[in-house]
């Protein structure tokens, strides 16, 4: 049986391999998985990141791997709500949009 391609490989693999393999050995393989932060809290971080800097793109994946990693659907509304105060109100609003999305995709 052969191995699933990384979301990394099926977005930007073709085009940009060696991101796609940095992504999938250096992000995801060795920060991600370092002991000093738990994947809960590094998807905390990393989604209250994308909302400051408006990454929608990034942004619905990453609320969907805060969920598996345990960071509640209140938790993370209450993300964007925060946010708007130091990220401004049109990156909470499209942040809150695309939560409701993941969230209505996930039932």
């Amino acid at each position: 049986m052969t191995e699933q391609p990384s979301a990394a490989q099926r977005l930007v693999g073709e085009i940009t391999p060696k991101l796609a393999d940095l992504t999938d050995e250096v992000l995801f393989g060795d920060v991600w998985a370092r002991a000093e932060l738990s994947p809960r809290d590094r998807s905390l971080i990393t989604v209250a990141a994308l909302i400051t800097q408006h990454r929608p793109d990034q942004l619905c994946s990453h609320l969907n791997r805060a969920l598996d990693n345990g960071v509640s659907r209140s938790e993370l509304s209450e993300i964007v709500t925060h946010l708007a105060f130091y990220a401004g109100w049109p990156s909470a609003v499209s942040a809150a949009v695309i939560l409701q999305e993941v969230v209505a995709a996930r039932g």
